[in-house]
């Protein structure tokens, strides 16, 4: 049993170069009891009736609902707190209730802005005779993914290995001591083709809990067992030396399926996958200047940038209010799922600021733009923290009853003549391939909610519309610009907004504020890092026990209960590191290290190298999980080990390398053997290999020279750059003796930069040019 659950976790990796299995809230297939699983053995009785009383409340007069998710904070939950469903949410009252009636749990997962987590909201926990099947047989339990994503981690883990799939909305059937024994993604609510629906599978489940219990139990502590052996086995056989080719392999796997006509990895639904193309302009920036012309080097560049214009072209780029939605359901980035999600803005910021950094395209400063205009309007607290989510779907109208997917950003040929008037609608229209009878294709619209409609997408360049009007570029970039202005207060004016989920993340929070600070920095503007300087103070003054160390994981209407898992102190780190490298402000290294300690003390494995994503004492998690690959949001752990990396050079830590040196070793079969599978990890396994620069300034911030340092540094672009200030009695001078000595023996404010390998420096370099030739390679 061990051989194959290790061989479907094997097949869920490599599932991912199709992304069959990629996480995401969408339809996926319908699912059937798996046939050889005892569930599906069972034969289709009707349930008797049970004598179970809920603690549901039904007002005649308001003809609704309340139980007990009312009391909780996440959007998510709230949405679902007047269904007929006697909602608990995960914790040990449901876990009591479970085991004193012993009753079966059923766990639904999801989030506020899922869109198919809406629809079987909608056709089964609105439900009143699907809801007296549930409350009957059933403790429900609801979970909001983003808010406690261990739990989620751990049964999707079980979805996937088993089903062979995952997405949201997650349905798992629990034992009343929470191990699974049968779980899938969406269900109908009735039969569909053959193919089980959700009712029927609620009475299919309950009558072989009530014939025959034990198998089920039996069923999902092997299941628990087989977790837990195959995370020991995996621990204890990974190879001792990673090939150095492993780059190179992971490099081959993205040219082998690089779409050349539109950019991105393999066929529909594409992802943007920031960490996959962030991989690869590393690949590139890691080749000295003298090999970055050959074959490889340039294809792995352009791959990244070819993928990143036809992304900011595309309809999953809202051209009208700016950001980006979550994915494309066509290979040509046109027609999107319209959620908008705080991970893939500060993502792909990230990359668009990487990708300006090398090139210095002004179209990639310019999206970069596009997304902090976005999150800092439509997704910051006033206090500097960041909103979630944006929902897909919203009321067309303000008359209207009955959301629809897309319904705030698209847009009907005649309703654009009316607002921009005829002859600049032609010009746009044909700009942003618009047609008379909506530009979406129906097999892409299986509600009919955008029939009609138009996903705008650039389909021509300034030049080609300039050429087609019979006018210059500038002029058409002036009226384009002035359509989008038009466009965007009328939707302001006339449409309803989606539903914000205005809770706040540390670990989505801390990916915003790396990416702010490197844009900040890259493209040189000061009002981006005011943007991450605030968020961060935020997440320190909300979410942070100064006495403890210890982080929370969300805010909304003032701080969770929930401590922090891997990803709030991973990314957290990572952000304040950025953020010391934009501002040199050693507040942020200083916590940076207290995160890092609190992180190690936690999270680590100290038997086998690694973090698990959860801490020690959360036991409602069954198997505590290392998360290695890269999905929708990067690898903790790869996140981790550059952090390590980072903080053990600037710290002169040599436990901090150590651990980095055990943590890579921990995931070497995965990275070994599907290298594209764990980008972020390659990606640090190059920093390692190549080792770190560090670029050392001392002199006064106020030196008109000292900032011409500063812009040179920060801006240019080198993959294992770490930049530090000197500064006397700082944090850093009193964990790092080089830089210590370099900080007292600057007699005079004359700023000075020396570069530095393994902290032996050279010369001093008082010359921009000469740090330019030294930094430039």
């Amino acid at each position: 049993m061990r051989r194959a659950l290790t061989a479907l976790n094997c097949l869920s990796i490599a599932m991912q170069r199709s992304q069959a299995i990629h996480y995401r809230c969408s339809r996926p297939l319908l699912r059937v009891l798996p046939p050889t699983s005892t569930v599906a053995s069972a034969t289709r009785l009707s349930l008797p009736s049970s004598h179970y009383a809920t603690q549901l409340r039904y007002s005649s007069t308001a003809h609704k609902y309340t139980n007990r998710l009312v009391y909780e904070k996440s959007p998510y939950l709230l949405q679902h707190a007047h269904n007929p469903v006697d909602w608990y949410p995960w914790g040990e009252k449901a876990f009591a209730k479970a085991k004193a009636e012993n009753k079966p749990i059923f766990l639904s997962i999801g989030y506020s802005t899922c869109h198919w987590c809406h629809v079987m909201e909608h056709e089964s926990f609105e439900n009143e005779e699907i809801a007296k099947i549930m409350n009957d047989s059933f403790v429900n339990v609801k979970v909001d993914r983003e808010e406690n994503p261990g739990v989620d981690k751990f049964y999707m883990t079980y979805v996937l290995l088993t089903a062979g799939r995952g997405g949201w909305p997650m349905s798992v059937f629990l034992t009343p001591d929470l191990a699974p024994f049968f779980g899938a993604t969406y269900f109908p609510p009735e039969d569909r083709q053959g193919m089980a629906g959700f009712k029927t599978l609620l009475k299919r489940v309950a009558s072989t809990w009530l014939t025959s219990p034990d198998k089920l139990r039996d069923n999902g502590e092997e299941t628990v067992r087989q977790l837990r052996d195959y995370i020991a086995s995996g621990a204890s056989s990974s190879p001792d030396v990673i090939p150095p080719t492993v780059p190179q392999d992971a490099y081959k796997n993205y040219s082998e399926t690089f779409d050349q006509e539109y950019g991105g990895f393999a066929e529909a639904p594409k992802f943007p996958q920031p960490v996959q193309l962030n991989f690869l302009l590393n690949y590139y920036g890691y080749l000295p200047q003298k090999e970055r012309h050959t074959d490889n080097a340039k294809k792995a560049l352009d791959m990244a940038l070819f993928t990143l214009k036809r992304i900011a072209a595309g309809g999953i780029h809202d051209h009208v209010g700016g950001g980006f939605h979550r994915y494309s359901t066509d290979k040509y980035w046109h027609v999107p799922h319209f959620e908008k999600m705080l991970y893939d803005q500060a993502q792909l910021l990230s990359s668009y600021s990487m990708a300006y950094q090398i090139t210095k395209d002004p179209a990639f400063a310019e999206t970069a733009k596009d997304i902090v205009n976005y999150v800092t309007r439509d997704l910051q607290h006033p206090e500097g923290g960041f909103y979630s989510a944006e929902d897909a779907d919203s009321l067309p109208t303000k008359d209207a009853k009955k959301k629809l997917e897309g319904a705030f950003c698209v847009w009907e040929a005649s309703e654009l003549e009316s607002i921009l008037g005829k002859e600049n609608a032609d010009i746009f229209s044909r700009h942003y391939g618009v047609q008379e009878h909506g530009n979406v294709n129906p097999m892409q619209d299986p509600h009919n909610e955008l029939e009609g409609k138009n996903v705008l997408t650039e389909e021509y360049s300034l030049d080609e519309s300039a050429k087609a009007a019979n006018t210059t570029p500038e002029k058409i970039a002036h009226i384009l610009e002035d359509c989008r202005n038009k466009l965007w207060k009328h939707r302001q004016q006339a449409r309803p907004k989606p539903h914000l989920d205005d809770k706040i993340l540390t670990s989505w929070n801390g990916l915003m504020i790396s990416g702010l600070a490197q844009a900040g920095v890259a493209l040189n503007d000061p009002t981006m890092l005011t943007a991450a300087t605030n968020a961060a103070s935020f997440i320190m003054n909300q979410l942070y026990d100064k006495e403890t160390n210890i982080l929370l994981r969300s805010y909304r209407e003032g701080p969770s209960s929930i401590e922090g898992f891997l990803d709030d102190y991973s990314f957290m780190t990572q952000a304040l590191i950025d953020l010391y490298e934009a501002t040199f402000d050693e507040k942020w290294i200083q916590w940076a290290y207290d995160l890092q300690e609190k992180q190690n003390e936690l999270f680590y494995d100290e038997d086998h190298g690694g973090y698990f994503s959860v801490q020690e004492k959360d036991k409602s998690i069954l198997v505590r999980l290392k998360e290695e690959q890269d999905g929708a949001e990067p690898s903790p752990n790869g996140v981790s080990l550059k952090n390590l990396i980072r903080l053990g050079t600037l710290l002169e830590d040599q436990s901090y390398v150590t651990k980095a040196q055990d943590t890579l070793a921990a995931f070497n079969v995965a990275v070994t053997r599907f290298p594209y599978a764990v980008p972020s990890l390659v990606t640090d396994f190059q920093l390692m290999t190549h080792g770190t620069k560090q670029i050392v300034l001392a002199g006064s911030s106020q030196d008109k020279n000292m900032k011409t340092f500063e812009k040179l540094v920060s801006q240019v672009f080198m993959p294992n750059k770490i930049i530090a200030k000197a500064q006397k009695g700082g944090f850093l001078s009193e964990k790092n003796a080089t830089i210590a000595q370099i900080a007292n023996n600057q007699d005079s404010n004359k700023p000075r930069a020396y570069v530095c390998q393994n902290f032996t420096c050279g010369l001093p370099i008082d010359n921009v040019d000469q740090l330019r030739k030294e930094i430039t390679y």
